[in-house]
């Protein structure tokens, strides 16, 4: 059984080998990194400018309301303190969007 098992392997990395050697010589197709770099540079680069100005007009538009403080039981759980700062504040804090357990911190 291995015998026939290492027979068709090395029959089949044979061919590819020799299918793969000839593709890399081959003609005709030595100018397509011309094309990916012109697509890369016209479509690609434009797409993502495009991209980045939808997401700056989105994020224009959208209302900065900030939500409600409702005290839930779940949430903003203080088992073991921060190791920064007065220990309630996580170490991205941002006291316009993220309450405390209290609530926000301007009320």
């Amino acid at each position: 059984m291995a015998y026939y098992l290492q027979r068709a392997v090395t029959s089949y990395v044979r061919n590819n080998v020799r299918l793969a050697s000839h593709a890399a010589t081959a003609g005709g197709h030595g100018g397509g990194w011309k094309l990916w770099k012109r697509l890369s540079i016209f479509v690609a680069g434009p797409a993502i400018g495009l991209g980045m100005v939808n997401a700056y007009l989105a994020h224009q538009e959208a209302p900065h309301e900030r939500p409600e403080f409702i005290a839930y039981d779940y949430l903003r759980i203080r088992t073991k303190r921060f190791p920064w700062g007065d220990g309630q504040k996580s170490l991205f804090h941002n006291p316009h969007v993220n309450p405390l357990p209290s609530g926000y911190e301007d009320h």
